[in-house]
């Protein structure tokens, strides 16, 4: 039980002192009916960034299990970017989101959620649970 209870903190700690950033975006992927929608649009487009702006690793965290039918939520660390470079980012980043939401069924697809002016911070990530990190 020990060994478990052990196990654990430095899973928790090596995630908490993991983080770079101290300032995140949360990307919201809700269900209507039929479960949520992909994320490779938002993803093909954190590459994309990546590629041109020559950023070396954006940090990117997935919180799961926010629904019964498979809702999350996408968290993308800004600090390691300049603000023109985060300026660029937020304005691409909600034209991949609004291209996605405009494009599904309204009667069945799911939306996806992105307030630019929402940032949530490293203390709040450390209070989520069901969080991973995604490698690029």
């Amino acid at each position: 039980m020990k060994k478990v209870v052990l196990t654990i903190a430095i899973f928790g700690c090596t995630l908490f002192f993991g983080q770079k950033s101290e300032n995140y975006l949360q990307i919201g992927y809700a269900s209507v009916c039929c479960g949520t929608p992909s994320d490779k649009p938002v993803m093909d487009y954190l590459a994309k960034f990546q590629k041109q702006s020559k950023v070396k690793n954006l940090e990117i965290y997935k919180q799961s299990g926010l629904g019964r039918e498979g809702e999350y939520n996408l968290y993308i660390g800004t600090d390691g970017l300049s603000k023109t470079q985060k300026n660029n980012f937020i304005k691409g980043l909600k034209a991949a989101v609004d291209s996605q939401n405009n494009a599904r069924s309204k009667n069945s697809d799911g939306i996806v959620n992105f307030n630019e002016s929402e940032i949530i911070t490293k203390a709040d990530l450390s209070k989520a649970r069901n969080l991973t990190p995604i490698k690029k």
